[in-house]
């Protein structure tokens, strides 16, 4: 596998020489071997390696769409942690300085409740952004397209869709 995402595997050719094969063909095996009548063993091993590249491109598919999703989480995710990370760190000392700052205008209980309500609203804050940037995930929609399409393709599959698909289940 190269870094551009080509999958090439090395097959034995029909003259001994090795060939490389980057993608499933879109013409008939057949032509390409000159043009003579393939063997039934030629046949299969065209449609293994067919299934392999198919089922190797359907993976790395999957799994570049399922990276991004994933990086995604983690940076919503850290909203969340700095929500609690403020919440505790600044807790202590800014809840003493503020509370004692407002106890010079109101009763001492009243000014530690006006410090508690804002930490609060801080920490509440600081989630949202979290929650927002997490509820922007979504399905690895090509894959899944992808994958009814080469169920309606390979025969005997279940048809054109399956109930994993249907259902809207993960993968």
């Amino acid at each position: 596998m190269t870094g551009s995402g080509d999958f090439h595997k090395r097959t034995a050719g029909t003259n001994g020489a090795s060939r490389t094969i980057t993608s499933i063909p879109l013409t008939d095996a057949d032509s390409v071997a000159g043009g003579g009548a393939a063997s039934v063993g030629a046949l299969v091993r065209d449609a293994t390696t067919q299934l392999s590249t198919l089922f190797r491109a359907e993976v790395a598919l999957a799994k570049a769409e399922v990276t991004g999703e994933v990086k995604k989480g983690i940076q919503g995710s850290l909203f969340f942690v700095l929500a609690l990370a403020v919440l505790i760190f600044s807790a202590f000392f800014f809840f003493f300085f503020l509370a004692e700052l407002l106890d010079v205008w109101l009763y001492r209980w009243a000014a530690f409740l006006v410090v508690f309500a804002i930490m609060v609203a801080i920490a509440g804050l600081l989630a949202l952004f979290g929650y927002l940037r997490v509820r922007r995930l979504r399905m690895p929609e090509k894959t899944i397209d992808s994958l009814r399409a080469t169920a309606g393709v390979i025969p005997g599959a279940g048809g054109p869709t399956t109930p994993a698909l249907t259902r809207g289940e993960s993968l």
